[in-house]
């Protein structure tokens, strides 16, 4: 197995709100190694952005609190930095690309001008020196006329552009680590592929190791070397991308492969499967299993009691009772 260079052990992060304690994340513990892209999924408000923006601990606080837990990165625990600590690592060693460029990128400020400056902060280069390379990162992106396009505001650019802008802005100092948010949201299927195989495209270049977020299936079994799989603000099974999808163990990863469109699937009569109801309250949790009512495999066993996440065969975990080690 490749070196971990981000171990995320028993993180929580809670949000303090009116309505009470609400568990964003409960518990949550997985590695990304050197090189590897690791697939996060599940369904929205399960906890996946809020896990990723905790890494580099841009929650606000308050309402949201690190409750515990440890965020190793290489050889330090990013929990314990001060805030001047995290400004080095921020968009220097990890880089995150967010969910919605358009509220990300400042619509004030040229795009030119976004991207320097990381390179002026963290590079120390002179701010003509820092134009010249983002001129180059523009084009490194596939963005047409960079010399042109480093003078325009965000509100001048398509959005497959400023998705783009928002990769060069990531990867301007060659992060190790790159924290993939949606990446392709909202985005025509044609523009998908070209920013999924650009970013592969520099995985294989710098070496980065990619946090691909997505409730997208089709975007992991192209891009994913391993996958976990979030429900209500845990980790309920985990294991690599072939062993997901070829022989997934836990009754919501089973229901959201099924719930997927499948070519080779020779009755085009067949509905799709759902899953019924909704991702239970997080302020208001119920004991057990928190997919018990959900679930069409339950039994006794899952409601006094939740299952830890154990071992189903190698590098395959999964939080279940249907499954004991191995």
């Amino acid at each position: 197995m490749s070196e971990p260079i981000l171990q995320i052990k028993d993180l929580k992060v809670y949000f303090h709100l009116n309505e009470g304690v609400v568990k964003a994340v409960d518990g949550v513990s997985y590695q990304l190694n050197r090189g590897e892209t690791l697939g996060l999924v599940g369904e929205s408000g399960c906890g996946k952005s809020v896990s990723a923006l905790s890494i580099l601990q841009l929650i606000d606080r308050p309402p949201a609190e690190i409750h515990s837990g440890e965020i190793h990165f290489e050889d330090k625990d990013l929990l314990e930095l001060t805030e001047k600590g995290m400004r080095s690592v921020r968009g220097c060693s990890i880089s995150m690309i967010f969910q919605e460029p358009m509220t990300s990128l400042n619509p004030v400020l040229s795009i030119g001008f976004q991207i320097a400056e990381v390179l002026v902060l963290h590079q120390n280069m002179a701010y003509k020196e820092a134009i010249e390379r983002t001129v180059d990162l523009l084009r490194l992106v596939g963005i047409p006329s960079p010399e042109r396009r480093v003078k325009e505001y965000p509100h001048q650019l398509s959005g497959g552009m400023r998705q783009r802008t928002m990769i060069a802005l990531a990867i301007g100092c060659s992060p190790k680590v790159l924290i993939a948010d949606e990446p392709t949201t909202a985005l025509d299927v044609t523009t998908q592929a070209q920013i999924l195989e650009l970013m592969m495209g520099l995985q294989k270049e710098l070496g980065t190791a990619i946090l691909l977020i997505t409730h997208d299936l089709g975007i992991i079994a192209e891009t994913a070397n391993r996958v976990a799989v979030m429900y209500a603000g845990k980790i309920v099974e985990e294991a690599d991308v072939i062993t997901i999808f070829k022989d997934p163990l836990h009754p919501y990863t089973r229901g959201l492969l099924k719930s997927v469109p499948r070519i080779d699937k020779t009755d085009q009569r067949s509905r799709l499967e759902e899953i019924p109801g909704v991702v239970p309250d997080l302020s208001r949790l119920p004991e057990g299993c928190s997919f018990f009512e959900r679930c069409n495999m339950r039994d006794k066993r899952c409601r006094p009691q939740e299952p830890e996440l154990r071992p189903a065969g190698e590098g395959h975990l999964v939080r279940c009772w249907l499954y004991g080690n191995g």
